[in-house]
């Protein structure tokens, strides 16, 4: 099976950067793959899990924002933030989710209301990465 490069980078580290057979990712308008040979596409990202796979197996990541890229067979994601499920600590996640919830509830202005829905998916999403270990 023909591959394609993946470069998963945040401000902190590069994350990844090997060929693989497919990347699934959240971006603003769904859930989009790639594999090899993809047309030339640009997406800004959403809050939600990066898929990776790879002669069978599957790796995810949590992917919070950013810009990904595919062109001459290289898919390029920017992430602001991106976690190897290994490395969330998923008590510390749902305690998140939990201080956003009732944040939303007690918001009194519309930034604070956002601010917390933010919280929110990020938790969210943090907790599904952790969850979806060995689910597949």
């Amino acid at each position: 099976m023909a591959k394609i490069r993946l470069r998963l980078v945040t401000p902190e580290r590069k994350m990844y950067d090997d060929d693989v057979d497919m990347v699934i990712m959240r971006t603003t308008e769904g859930d989009a793959a790639f594999m090899a040979n993809h047309i030339p596409y640009t997406a800004l990202l959403g809050y939600g899990m990066l898929r990776i796979l790879n002669g069978g197996a599957y790796r995810e990541a949590s992917l919070i924002s950013g810009f990904a890229e595919v062109a001459d067979n290289v898919v390029t994601v920017l992430s602001d933030s991106a976690e190897w499920p290994e490395e969330i600590d998923l008590n510390r996640a749902r305690r998140a989710k939990e201080r956003a919830e009732r944040a939303i509830h007690d918001a009194t202005t519309d930034i604070d209301q956002k601010l917390a829905e933010l919280a929110l998916r990020r938790a969210n999403v943090r907790i599904e990465v952790v969850s979806h270990i060995g689910t597949h």
